[in-house]
């Protein structure tokens, strides 16, 4: 790919990519801004670093004494969920029947309240969902399992909701752009050990969610936009409601995750093996009076699980955070775009016929109605996964643990 040139950044801004991983030239400016803002202490941009509108997309900004909503975006609490399970009975089209067929049921809660569920998402998160009266049983049996808070949300109450009926649809829907619900194989396992602690082994499955908050973050930025908050009543404010937002995330990656757990029969605790969630989009404390801002990038505190997620046609891996403070203790949470959204369907609407979108070099299939965004979403539009992992082993960001190959993925 050639030299990356970084003399732009300033001296506590760093981009960690091996000089086979392409980065775009306007990417690496939106990183040099960022990093010029008053007050940031240290910036990191990830091997998938690529242009956003004006932010760019997989990095890292430590400020200090200041909150700044417009660096989280309008997806706050986007994430990913990884759910393990041993066993899966159906392959090839008996497989996407099964997926296809749950999916085009919209009355997924039966005779729970889609208000209570919205509302229980929002102040008490995935396991708020397990006190709803009528909410499906196995799904509350999943809720009920989740593990009470144990991160900076703990003490940090959820805002009020308002208008909170604008989103009681939102939950248990995947949302557009690059999120995704897939089931998939375990191909690789790179470290036994930690690979069973999660419940993964060769041969074994996992459901994989990437979803967000589903409006609630596009409704903050809204609010907050590119304000720079040093008050704390205002910061108290803004955490409150970026608190609510990320439970609500997680409890909509839970239930899609319950979704497609369902799908192939698989939606008991006794099921399955073990599961982590991680959030790309965020505000966390950092050192002494400073604020970690994560912009499409994933934690990696030392032993952590996260995720660096490919494409529907690639490998994503499982890796193990080092903790590396010079990195934000964040990695990549994904391979990165190479194409914008625009670009890939024009290139790519020439390339391949329509029925070719649906199938994938790995042997896995897509179900989505919207032509164009198997065009957007193609893999011929993201970075290679091998040179963005390599990257972060070099620089003692996370190690490998286990391969995930998408055998069906949903898109909406």
């Amino acid at each position: 790919m050639g030299t990356i040139n970084t003399e732009t950044l300033p001296s506590h801004a760093r981009l960690i990519a091996d000089e086979d991983v392409w980065i775009e030239g306007a990417a690496i400016d939106q990183l040099a801004r960022v990093a010029s803002m008053s007050g940031c202490a240290a910036a990191v941009g990830l091997p998938d670093l690529h242009p956003g509108p004006g932010i760019p997309i997989g990095a890292a900004f430590a400020f200090t004494d200041q909150i700044r909503p417009g660096l989280v975006g309008s997806d706050a609490g986007c994430g990913v969920r990884v759910v393990a399970f041993p066993k899966l009975k159906q392959k090839g089209d008996a497989l996407e029947r099964r997926v296809l067929a749950a999916f085009d049921d919209e009355d997924v809660f039966e005779g729970a309240s889609r208000r209570a569920l919205t509302q229980a998402a929002w102040t008490a998160g995935p396991r708020g969902l397990a006190s709803v009266s009528g909410a499906p049983e196995t799904l509350a049996e999943l809720a009920a399992a989740e593990p009470e808070e144990d991160d900076w949300m703990a003490t940090i109450p959820s805002a009020p909701l308002e208008d909170v009926e604008s989103f009681t649809n939102a939950l248990g829907t995947i949302g557009g752009g690059n999120h995704f619900l897939e089931v998939s194989a375990v191909s690789q396992v790179s470290d036994k050990a930690v690979a069973k602690s999660l419940g993964l082994k060769r041969g074994g499955f996992a459901v994989v969610a990437h979803s967000g908050s589903r409006g609630i973050g596009r409704a903050l930025i809204g609010r907050w936009g590119d304000a720079c908050l040093s008050d704390p009543d205002a910061q108290r404010q803004y955490l409150g409601e970026l608190a609510g937002a990320v439970r609500f995330a997680r409890a909509n990656r839970l239930v899609l995750a319950w979704r497609m757990l369902a799908a192939v029969g698989a939606a008991r605790r006794s099921r399955i093996s073990g599961q982590f969630d991680v959030t790309h989009n965020v505000v966390v404390p950092w050192a002494s009076q400073e604020w970690l801002h994560r912009k499409g990038s994933a934690p990696a505190e030392a032993g952590q699980p996260t995720i660096v997620l490919g494409s529907r046609g690639t490998e994503s891996w499982v890796m193990e955070g080092l903790g590396a403070r010079g990195c934000l203790c964040s990695v990549a949470h994904g391979a990165g775009r190479r194409m914008n959204r625009g670009e890939a369907i024009e290139k790519l609407k020439s390339r391949y016929r329509r029925a070719e979108l649906t199938r994938t070099a790995l042997g896995g299939r897509v179900i989505c109605a919207d032509k164009s965004l198997l065009y957007a979403e193609h893999p011929d539009a993201y970075k290679d996964i091998e040179p963005v992992v390599r990257s972060l082993e070099a620089e003692g960001a996370a190690r490998r643990i286990a391969a995930l190959a998408p055998r069906v993925t949903v898109k909406r």
